[in-house]
């Protein structure tokens, strides 16, 4: 942190390891060593990796219950010169972490910020599990009501979703997406990534909730609930104004002049689509 342009930066976002404490950069340490605070979630969970890297700067929680009133303390400290390292357990801040509101606040303010990278559960896990395409869609942790949790699964039909997840709660989410898009829909499921229990599940959400069922479900959880490949997308979303069409009472001659006038469509494929969702 010698050369003028890190002079200038007075807050820099700090990835840790996720699980093995090896896999933290060298400039992530040299960093910490000359800041003159560390912002973390829990103290008691940062204080083991810090003193692995002899790193002594002074510990501050920073976390979702103290946010607003620890960025404005953060804020008056950096007016006067002060550089800050924001961490968090495990992984890169703001990703489903504390940071959002502190980086928000200074950004606007012209606070000069920089990201020191590294580990990142989506990242690694993404590396290591086969997908068709490049393109995914990042849910963070899932909501707990089933209901909001179907409505995610559903917008995210026809693409590969992924999420974090808790242990306790995997069961219940398995069955829910089970419900909203069939027991065959496909999953890869990872858990304590980096450590020595590493371990990666791929299959139907059937298979994978069987295999858990029977064996050790703990630690942290990142899943990829695969896109629906089995439909066309535009047939879907035809299908789905189909039922709301018909939920209203627009009769099936109705609904065909509709459809086919919005989506440029010929009359004869609707109405087959209509001839089909009533043998449902």
């Amino acid at each position: 942190m010698s050369n003028e342009k890190q002079e200038q930066i007075q807050l820099f976002v700090v990835s840790t390891p996720i699980g093995n404490l090896k896999d933290f950069s060298q400039r992530a340490v040299d960093v910490l060593k000359n800041v003159d605070m560390i912002a973390c979630e829990d103290c008691r969970t940062s204080t083991p990796l810090l003193r692995q890297y002899d790193i002594n700067t002074k510990l501050v929680s920073y976390h979702k219950f103290n946010e607003k009133q620890r960025t404005e303390e953060f804020l008056e400290l950096i007016n006067s010169g002060k550089k800050i390292a924001l961490i968090s357990d495990a992984g890169t801040p703001c990703i489903s972490d504390p940071g959002r509101i502190l980086v928000k606040e200074l950004f606007d303010k012209g606070v000069k910020i920089t990201s020191i990278p590294g580990a990142s559960a989506i990242t690694a896990f993404l590396s290591i599990v086969p997908r068709e395409c490049e393109e995914f869609s990042f849910a963070g942790f899932l909501p707990r009501a089933k209901n909001q949790q179907v409505k995610l699964f559903e917008k995210y039909r026809f693409s590969d979703l992924v999420f974090y997840e808790s242990p306790n709660r995997l069961q219940d989410t398995l069955e829910n997406i089970a419900s909203s898009r069939g027991s065959k829909t496909e999953i890869a499921v990872g858990r304590e990534l980096t450590k020595m229990f590493e371990e990666v599940k791929k299959g139907t959400v059937k298979e994978v909730s069987e295999y858990y069922k029977n064996n050790v479900l703990k630690g942290e959880i990142v899943c990829l609930l695969y896109s629906d490949s089995t439909q066309n997308a535009d047939d879907y979303d035809i299908e789905e104004k189909i039922n709301k069409l018909k939920a209203l009472k627009y009769s099936d001659k109705d609904i065909s002049t509709i459809l086919s006038t919005l989506y440029d469509m010929n009359k004869n494929k609707i109405y087959k689509m209509l001839l089909g969702s009533q043998n449902k």
